[in-house]
């Protein structure tokens, strides 16, 4: 339930978890039960991440990092495509805020609502990667272009690029920029492995897409190749404040990685620190967890509120057998497992963090050609 949680297992424990599974996959444990199981299987990850000595957990985090550095840039992208963004699109507008952002928001005031945390979060993006009117913009792993749509709204004379895994994210984003006349906006469909941007950027923001990838050392050497001299990359990811991990596959207990998160990775805070050999680091932020936690809390109600248009359209996708019970039962669990994540120690252990980088003065020199 929880990401890559994994007490020590035994027949018992494999017992009880088959039938905790089937329960869940029929939609017959309560959420309480599931927010208990959730923070026991967090409590439990963390003990077993933790190390004797701040010496030891640095270690830890520099062979992580090293051994990102051997692998491609990105794994199972078909598996992330089919658990997330070929879902039908009408879901997420039945669960998401107004902007159809899929990612955390921003809840600084605590009166605010999803779309005003929605638009507050899009705001500090604008804001971080000092964006102005008039430059050349590239949204890379666009979602449904929560972030491209505000920007193209916000900066009429800019131009806008997405990039997104999905087609059904293409479809969806060129149908909205027809319907708000909108024509500072193109969306290119590519695996991330194989993108080659068609021209230099003047600034590159990457939302929730880093948790998707591993070699950050040949993606931020290919960002740095589409960036103008004095263009900056912005990048916002999830992560734990400490430490790094992958979400794994190796048995039942680790349902989100099997149905939500097939070869993504949990960042620590600091691990992108250690890939500048192509950019720079401007500025680095960091956000509580309970900003996420009170986003996925808000999907789940939501959810809750559209039940009975969601099950249609879960029935034509998934089928009208017990899959589409599964699915609900599985969505909602997801959302759960979500919130009680960044809420855990107070939003203190899951958090957000925020980056601003430059180019490399070298890659400035080269870039400028």
């Amino acid at each position: 339930m929880a990401p890559n949680a994994r007490p020590s297992k035994g027949f018992l424990y494999g017992s009880v978890l088959r039938a905790g599974l089937s329960a869940m996959e029929a939609n017959l444990v309560p959420d309480f039960v599931l927010r208990r199981a959730t923070r026991m299987l967090l409590a439990s990850r963390l003990r077993e991440l933790r190390r004797h000595s701040v010496e030891e957990e640095l270690n830890e985090l520099m062979k992580f990092a090293k051994s990102l550095k051997q692998m491609p840039i990105a794994i199972h992208t078909d598996a992330a495509n089919s658990q997330h963004y070929q879902v039908p699109t009408e879901f997420y507008k039945l669960v998401l805020g107004k902007h159809l952002k899929y990612s955390c928001a921003y809840f600084c005031k605590d009166s605010y609502t999803l779309d005003q945390a929605e638009e507050a979060m899009l705001e500090l993006y604008c804001e971080r990667a000092q964006l102005k009117d008039g430059q050349v913009v590239l949204d890379l792993g666009c979602g449904w272009g929560s972030l491209s749509l505000y920007i193209a709204e916000k900066y009429p004379a800019s131009r806008i690029t997405g990039v997104s895994n999905s087609a059904t994210q293409r479809e969806f984003i060129e149908g909205e920029c027809s319907k708000r006349g909108l024509s500072n906006v193109k969306v290119i469909v590519s695996d991330i492995n194989d993108f080659q941007a068609p021209e230099k950027f003047d600034r590159i923001l990457s939302i929730e897409m880093f948790e998707h990838m591993k070699n950050y050392q040949k993606l931020l050497k290919n960002i740095a190749s589409w960036m103008k001299p004095d263009c900056l990359l912005f990048v916002h990811i999830f992560c734990h404040k400490n430490h790094a991990y992958h979400f794994e596959d190796t048995g039942d207990d680790d349902w989100m990685a099997r149905s939500f998160f097939t070869g993504g990775t949990m960042p620590a805070d600091p691990l992108l620190l250690y890939f500048q050999e192509d950019v720079s680091i401007l500025h680095h932020w960091r956000l509580s967890g309970t900003h996420y936690a009170r986003t996925s809390e808000a999907w789940l109600k939501r959810m809750d509120q559209n039940l009975s248009s969601i099950r249609p359209i879960f029935a034509k996708a998934y089928g009208e057998s017990d899959a589409s019970t599964k699915w609900l039962a599985f969505w909602r669990t997801f959302f759960i497992a979500v919130a009680e994540l960044f809420a855990f120690d107070n939003g203190q252990q899951w958090i957000v963090s925020h980056y601003l980088y430059k180019l490399k003065a070298s890659d400035m020199d080269a870039n400028a050609t």
